[in-house]
């Protein structure tokens, strides 16, 4: 019973802390086209929910995971969706004419190749994941 209380104590502190103390689980990359080498939370979320399309002048474009725990942590540090409900809310844009679907490709490297040859591209990847040919943004 006594090795129990620092277990609940550390399970205390895990839960109190916030979201940001969690997101190096993914970085957030850009093609080398993208004039910015930060971006805010809210910028970020704009640009993946498609309410912007640029970046600092720059024109961007999402590029998403299709599943993983990058995917996951990403959704839940910054956009604050499920998959299930990220998908409906796209869904929902292009049923009414008000976005095409953003590119879902299948790993970290997939993204990073996309990224790397894609003018204007945006995605993520797990935060251990080589980026050559990429730029790391900061969010901030």
């Amino acid at each position: 019973m006594k090795n129990l209380k620092p277990i609940l104590m550390i399970l205390t502190v895990l839960a109190l802390m916030p979201k940001w103390a969690f997101a190096g689980s993914v970085k957030v990359i850009a093609n080398s086209s993208v004039s910015v080498n930060s971006i805010s939370s809210g910028d970020l979320q704009a640009v993946f929910l498609l309410d912007s399309d640029s970046l600092g002048g720059s024109h961007v474009v999402p590029v998403l995971e299709k599943s993983g725990p990058a995917h996951e942590a990403f959704l839940k540090e910054y956009l604050g969706k499920s998959d299930e409900s990220l998908l409906a809310f796209y869904r929902s844009l292009v049923f009414t004419g008000k976005a095409e679907m953003p590119k879902f490709l299948g790993s970290d490297a997939a993204v990073v190749a996309y990224v790397a040859n894609t003018k204007g591209a945006v995605g993520y990847v797990s935060a251990d994941t080589p980026t050559s040919g990429t730029k790391t943004l900061e969010v901030r």
